[in-house]
Formats: C-alpha cells, structure tokens, sequence
C-alpha cells in the first residue's frame, strides 16, 4: 500500500491519498482544501481516485469533496452516523460559520468492521465518536488512519455540537489502544507532529 500525506486548507489538515500498489486504484481521504495540489499528487502517482472517504464531517475535512468527485468521478464515503448528524439543517447553519463548504451527500455509508476495498488493500473501519457522533478511523495493518480522533500528543476537541468528550476517550482506549504498539498513526491534523505509533501515544500522550 501507498499512503502520502498532504497538508490542505486554511486549518492545516492532513490528507491522505492511499492507493493499491499492484492495482493503481486509490482514494483520497479528507480533502480538506487545496484540490488542486491534491489532484496534481494524484496525477503525479498515476492512480484512479474511486473514493472519497471523510474521517468525519466537519467542513474543514470535506471542503474539498464536491470538487474532487467531480474531477475523478469518485464515490463519497462516510459513516452514517455523520451522514445523517451534518445533513441537519441546523447542524449546517452551525459549521456553515466556518466558511467552508460541506460535503455532498455520501454514495456510500459505512458501519463498524466494514471494510473498504481500494484494488487489494483493504481498510477496516472504526467507528470512534466523540468528536463528532460519526468520526471513524481506518487501520489496515501497520498504518491506522485517525482523523481527528487522535492526534500526535493530542486528541480532538469535543466542545463542537456532537462532541464528547467521554465517548472520545473511550474510542480511543477501546479501539485504538488495544492495537499492536508498532501500529503507526496517521492523524487528521500535524498538532505535535505529522505521525506516530500506538505505544508511543500510550507513553507519552498527556491527554491519555
């Protein structure tokens, strides 16, 4: 498996493209801003986009969704239960204070333990709530997607509607810390610093 990492948009955030080596078929997740420099990485790498998949819904992880699909023809992806919290009208007018635009409905809803096939790789799905009631992350063995979930050193903030910060804690401690040590973590944001693994955040993390 490929994964390259891109910082986007006005908040700094991670993207990710991920893509099957033997196949070149891929998916970029979270493009949060900067469509351009991720479609030019995507060109770059040679692969076929054939989804779009959100951590979670905030606007500054998914601005970037419409204009993706449009160019690749890919399918958005995203947990249900954001699907269904960021679709409400006055959870819109809320996030719409940021000034970016929200994702397009998702083609596809995912569940816990789905999994989601990019050519041979497969990517299973955590759902971890706590910063928002749909946040998911994606492990397929070492790497482990975390969104804002889990941050170097850090963890996502849970004071925005849908936020808890219990339920976050307890993502974290029953899904993501149970993983084997080695198993190296690709956050949402650079806070702290651009990637880790599991045993170093159960060492050092201060908000653990």
């Amino acid at each position: 498996m490929i994964i390259k990492q891109i910082i986007v948009g006005t908040m700094a955030v991670c993207c990710y493209i991920v893509a099957c080596e033997k196949t070149k078929k891929a998916a970029v997740i979270d493009p949060g801003g900067d469509v351009d420099k991720i479609l030019a990485e995507v060109k770059k790498m040679g692969v076929s986009v054939e989804y779009v998949i959100a951590t979670h819904g905030h606007p500054d992880h998914v601005c970037g969704n419409r204009k993706i699909q449009e160019a690749t023809g890919a399918k958005i992806i995203m947990h249900s239960a954001d699907e269904l919290f960021f679709g409400k009208p006055d959870v819109k007018s809320y996030f719409s204070m940021l000034g970016l635009e929200a994702s397009p409905a998702a083609d596809i809803e995912v569940e816990e333990g789905d999994e989601i096939t990019i050519g041979e790789v497969k990517f299973k799905v955590f759902h971890t709530p706590g910063h928002t009631p749909g946040g998911m992350c994606l492990y397929n063995a070492p790497d482990l997607i975390t969104g804002d979930t889990l941050f170097v050193g850090g963890l996502g903030r849970t004071d925005f509607p849908g936020g808890s910060h219990e339920d976050l804690l307890n993502s974290i401690r029953t899904k993501l810390l149970v993983l084997p040590p080695e198993t190296i973590v690709w956050p949402g944001h650079g806070y702290g610093g651009h990637q880790s693994t599991i045993g170093e955040e159960k060492r050092s993390n201060p908000f653990l």
